[in-house]
């Protein structure tokens, strides 16, 4: 199917959608936030945190699907979320069919959305990309309330939610918070979008055992072999030809 097929049927497929995006790899890679969390932070229990900062911070009411942080209508934006930056296509399987709104549910329900590493005391102020985070608001915070604020935006300026929105308007809301042309209230759009994307693409190529990544289907695109143990063995069989293997998960391994 062509560009302009796609356009005309509403739809935007992956290489589409990167093109309208413009800078996206660029504002993630400002953001040293999902890129550092350990095993340990992503699978820890969720816990109390002291830090309240946020006014749209409220115990949600969790959502279907094995979701643990969050409710009903922020899991079907994430959803939709993930499915705008990395849409299927003839390429491979998109975010949403791998389960990246899962991956995405459990890195803020644990140690590291609740910040347990990070420094969260002030002052705050606006520093540089290598100062790294300069928030007073845990990765779930800032997550929680970024889905708030662009949720109030689109229903104002498009009189629906996002997850309501055609292929291609969800694809012009992403570029315009990418390029900043929305203004967010609540949270800098930069740095909301940036945790948004690193997210998803880290959820996207993660283990499966994460949550992400369903059946390793990523890493079979790529034709990554995943995490076996030892390749000694394959280096004189497979020397100067491709190394094709089904891909293994840590849990395989176990």
């Amino acid at each position: 199917m062509s560009t302009k097929e796609k356009s005309d049927q509403g739809g935007v497929g992956r290489r589409d959608f990167l093109k309208l995006f413009g800078a996206a790899g660029a504002a993630a890679s400002t953001l040293p936030l999902g890129g550092s969390a350990s095993a340990d932070e992503i699978v820890a229990a969720a816990s109390d945190t002291k830090h309240h900062h946020v006014a749209a911070t409220t115990e949600p009411h969790v959502g279907g699907a094995g979701y643990e942080f969050f409710n009903v209508n922020e899991s079907a934006f994430v959803e939709a979320a993930v499915d705008t930056l990395i849409p299927s296509d003839s390429t491979g399987p998109g975010a949403k069919e791998l389960g990246i709104a899962t991956y995405i549910d459990r890195q803020m329900a644990g140690g590291y959305g609740k910040g347990d590493r990070l420094y969260l005391e002030g002052p705050f102020g606006e520093g540089t990309p290598e100062q790294g985070y300069q928030l007073p608001m845990s990765p779930s915070e800032l997550m929680r309330a970024g889905i708030a604020d662009v949720s109030a935006y689109v229903q104002k300026e498009r009189k629906s939610t996002f997850d309501g929105l055609s292929a291609k308007d969800r694809a012009e809301v992403m570029a315009d918070l990418d390029s900043k042309k929305v203004e967010l209230p609540t949270v800098p759009t930069a740095t909301f979008f940036g945790l948004l994307l690193q997210l998803t693409i880290e959820g996207y190529f993660a283990d499966p055992m994460y949550g992400g990544n369903k059946g390793a289907a990523a890493w079979k695109m790529i034709g990554f072999p995943g995490a076996d143990a030892m390749y000694a063995d394959k280096i004189e069989p497979f020397r100067n030809k491709p190394y094709k293997a089904e891909p293994k998960g840590i849990q395989d391994l176990i």
